[in-house]
């Protein structure tokens, strides 16, 4: 065979070749000239053994577990609220045991003047990163001006769900900025209010019963007053939060005078101060805080008494100076050092005034609200919501935990065991109305007209009216 044969037949050959191997599938398993080998790392990409460490991954864990897995150690959360000498101590003591096992620092500061110095802050850029409000309302307003953080857009809201009564969720969520409902904050503790705080001893000793009935308790004051005594430990100042007492007394025999509907009418700005349901409740109120010989000091002393001293008189060696002190649970924070629940005092709910609407639940707390989504702001406020933290404070007394996983054996006092109980298992309940309502009103001129109505320097309709005028339009 000559040269040039030879050439044709390898030629021929070579096309042969390529004819079976397409026809086999060979084209499947080209790789197109425009991208590389599957196998090959691109041209703009480090090899995979070069590549960025994990650690540069997006971080994995909720808040509070990397928290607790140090990764937020050195940081600061500040922190303000209305917490003041014993409280602030007790929720320093509350946090300890978080700042030891995370490293974050909690850097808290109360205010008496809460409510004045919050507004100040928040408008003037200066707010701190977690904020304690006694008032939802008051916290909705700066939700409102979009000053507060979505939790529900950082937070396990399921988690939240589960361990909290659909109450507490509700009264969590508040208007956005658009309008829209936002998570404002978290419920870190509760209060029962309406509780009958009283010197168990000389209470017992002078053969005076609890009583179940609001005929009950007139009939009980009128008989200490026959037997020298003076039924009632009274004060309301507070600072600039002074007159909250009243408003207590107020929404306690609201809910035993009218429907929980007409409470909740209230809350809205729907029934008017100046309503008869409303008008009906300060008046029962009034002939017990007007009669001199039913409060201690009598009637002059109510506004100059701050509400924590008001309980001392109770207490005094020489004999009670007076006997029942209504106050929501925390008010044990001020009792004498040393005083022991279930043998130096005792406690009952407020009687049910009309038998029909019995004695509803009224509630308060403290929900914290977010002005920013650092992570370590957010472990804290993930915190919160586990009943476990609040351990040492139920301990020590004046805090009721609302989480679920809470456990009634926590409490360090009978007293507290059952008010912790029943805000757990009650059928009806209510927030304290003036902290929902808008803090111009329930912060505002709520606390300011009752205030001057107790002092003498309005009378009740006035006082009432004055109320409606502010109401936000």
């Amino acid at each position: 065979m000559n040269k040039k044969s030879l050439l044709w037949s390898i030629a021929s050959l070579m096309l042969l070749a390529s004819m079976i191997l397409t026809a086999c599938g060979g084209a499947a398993t080209q790789v197109p000239a425009t991208q590389a080998p599957a196998t090959q790392a691109p041209a703009t990409e480090a090899p995979a053994a070069t590549q960025a460490p994990a650690a540069t991954s997006a971080p994995t864990g909720s808040f509070l577990d990397r928290a607790m897995a140090g990764e937020f150690k050195g940081t600061t959360v500040t922190a303000t609220g209305p917490f003041v000498d014993q409280d602030a101590q007790k929720f320093a003591a509350t946090m300890a045991d978080f700042q030891a096992k995370t490293g974050i620092t909690i850097q808290y500061t109360g205010s008496k003047e809460f409510e004045a110095t919050i507004k100040a802050s928040i408008e003037g850029g200066t707010a701190p990163d977690i904020i304690d409000f006694p008032q939802p309302g008051l916290l909705a307003s700066f939700a409102k001006e979009g000053k507060i953080t979505d939790l529900g857009t950082q937070l396990d809201v399921a988690a939240i769900k589960a361990n909290y009564n659909q109450y507490w969720i509700d009264q969590s969520m508040m208007p956005g900025k658009d309008g829209t409902p936002i998570m404002a904050g978290i419920f870190e503790r509760g209060n029962g209010k309406g509780f009958v705080y009283y010197p168990k001893k000389a209470f017992d000793a002078a053969g005076y019963k609890v009583p179940t009935t609001f005929d009950e308790l007139t009939a009980l004051e009128d008989q200490m007053v026959k037997d020298g005594s003076t039924p009632w430990c009274i004060g309301i100042e507070s600072g600039a939060a002074t007159g909250w007492v009243a408003t207590d007394w107020m929404e306690n025999i609201m809910l035993r005078t009218t429907t929980p509907e007409n409470y909740d009418a209230w809350v809205a700005g729907k029934l008017p101060f100046s309503s008869p349901e409303v008008t009906n409740a300060a008046t029962i109120m009034a002939k017990i805080w007007q009669n001199p010989k039913y409060v201690y000091g009598g009637t002059a002393t109510i506004v100059k008494t701050s509400f924590g001293d008001s309980t001392l008189p109770m207490f005094d060696a020489a004999g009670p100076k007076c006997f029942m002190n209504m106050n929501g649970n925390f008010i044990t924070s001020f009792f004498p050092k040393g005083t022991v629940a279930g043998v130096d005092y005792g406690a009952f709910y407020f009687p049910p005034i009309d038998p029909k609407y019995g004695s509803p639940m009224e509630a308060a707390g403290d929900i914290w609200g977010a002005t920013n989504t650092k992570p370590e702001a957010m472990a804290v406020m993930q915190y919160f919501t586990k009943a476990e933290h609040l351990k040492v404070w139920m301990q020590q007394g004046g805090a009721i935990a609302l989480q679920k996983d809470a456990d009634l054996s926590w409490y360090g006092s009978d007293v507290d065991r059952v008010v912790g109980a029943a805000l757990k298992d009650a059928n009806t309940v209510r927030f304290d109305a003036s902290d929902l309502m808008p803090g111009a009103v329930g912060a505002g001129t709520f606390w300011k007209e009752m205030t001057s109505f107790v002092s003498g320097a309005e009378d009740l309709p006035t006082a009432l009216k004055n109320v409606d005028a502010s109401w936000p339009k």
